[in-house]
């Protein structure tokens, strides 16, 4: 039986199966590139929901303790590097981790492993940000700001990702040729730019006629269907 009673998280979130992998997290596209990377691994887990809107559960000791910058999502492998329990936090991190620990989704060397850390961080240090503000100005608390300048320039800074992305996808089935991690943490931004954000018309987004094949094939996958409502909505 693991003892995950060094983690003061768990006494908040107790494990229900201390065994498996603990993710505490909510349906946000940083949040489901985690569960449907533990859906295509196939890695059993448990999930704790953490409200990004209630400061009882993002700002208490108990999930600061695990990720000190207060966002989800984050994990606790009871099994981590050589059979000790490891709590790690950051999406693109726990991505890497979980592809090295299964052998899966992520070249173990050469420049095909390099191709794909970098259409990963293709997406933490621009699809995400931009996105995310997207949603913020168009769709959240910003539309009340009377300056429509910072919505005019994520919109422009989005559609060109977009065109990056698209390029890429020319005459390719997935962004780095074979299904990979930086699929796995693209592919929730661009579906929540419609689903989450409804921005899909001011974006011109059908007319991103690449991605909008991979994202299809991306959302057809069993796995990706499985992680999408983790954990469910209220």
């Amino acid at each position: 039986m693991s003892n995950l009673s060094g983690f003061p998280i768990t006494n908040r979130w107790p494990p229900r199966r201390p065994e498996v992998i603990q993710l505490y997290s909510l349906a946000t596209p940083n949040g489901i590139k985690i569960s449907i990377m533990l859906e295509e691994c196939g890695l059993d887990y448990d999930v704790h929901r953490i409200s990004i809107r209630d400061p009882e559960d993002q700002m208490t000791p108990e999930f600061l303790s695990l990720n000190p910058n207060n966002k989800i999502p984050a994990i606790i492998d009871p099994d981590g590097p050589d059979g000790q329990p490891m709590g790690l936090w950051e999406s693109g991190a726990i991505l890497i981790y979980l592809a090295d620990k299964t052998g899966r989704f992520l070249p173990r060397e050469g420049s095909a492993r390099y191709q794909t850390l970098q259409w990963l961080m293709f997406q933490m240090g621009g699809v995400g940000p931009m996105f995310g503000q997207v949603g913020y100005f168009f769709r959240y608390k910003g539309t009340e700001i009377e300056d429509k300048r910072p919505l005019a320039r994520y919109l422009n800074e989005s559609k060109r990702l977009l065109g990056v992305l698209d390029r890429q996808l020319d005459g390719r089935d997935w962004v780095t040729g074979d299904y990979s991690i930086a699929d796995i943490a693209i592919g929730p931004w661009v579906r929540g730019l419609r689903a989450h954000y409804e921005a899909q018309d001011a974006l011109g987004l059908d007319d991103f006629r690449n991605v909008a094949r991979w994202q299809e094939a991306f959302l057809a996958r069993p796995a990706v269907q499985k992680g999408l409502n983790v954990p469910p909505s209220e």
